[in-house]
């Protein structure tokens, strides 16, 4: 059962996701949008949006670690994991922006904007219960140091 101090803590989480995840979003589409504007007349807007999803995917690790979810785990573990989580959510855009541009003929750069918005939900949930997880035997950061643990170890020794 959870308590008001865990739901309070949940909201809290929900809320830096919502606001890193504007950030996020806002940074990855504006990148999408300049590489469209600069290379969309050369390159095709599927190469576009490849070169966008891995430049934003760096960044969004980044702010969604250290902001959101506050997770002290293991970089490469965590960066796995995110990789995934995208590498999921990317493959779904593959499919939905084709999808509403060519069969639904919407322009590509509002299609990317409706492909965005779906992605954000998944990932949300994708993110808290997978990528950031905290094992339940897991030492919080603040932890008192003893024999069988480190400072900022996530797992008991």
């Amino acid at each position: 059962m959870t308590g008001p101090r865990d739901r309070r803590g949940l909201l809290a989480e929900m809320v830096r996701f919502g606001l890193v995840g504007v950030v996020n979003t806002a940074f990855g589409f504006a990148v999408f949008v300049a590489l469209q504007l600069t290379l969309g007349t050369v390159t095709h807007y599927l190469v576009v949006l490849v070169v966008a999803n891995v430049i934003a995917i760096v960044q969004a690790y980044i702010l969604q670690r250290r902001l959101v979810f506050r997770f002290t785990g293991g970089w490469w573990a965590g960066l796995l994991r995110f990789a995934g989580v995208y590498l999921g959510a990317f493959c779904v855009n593959l499919v939905l922006l084709p999808t509403l541009h060519e069969l639904l003929h919407i322009p590509v750069i509002p299609a990317q904007a409706i492909a965005t918005v779906v992605q954000a939900f998944g990932t949300y949930v994708l993110h808290r219960v997978f990528t950031f997880r905290t094992r339940p035997d897991a030492v919080p950061p603040d932890a008192p140091p003893t024999p069988d643990h480190l400072p900022g170890d996530d797992v008991p020794r």
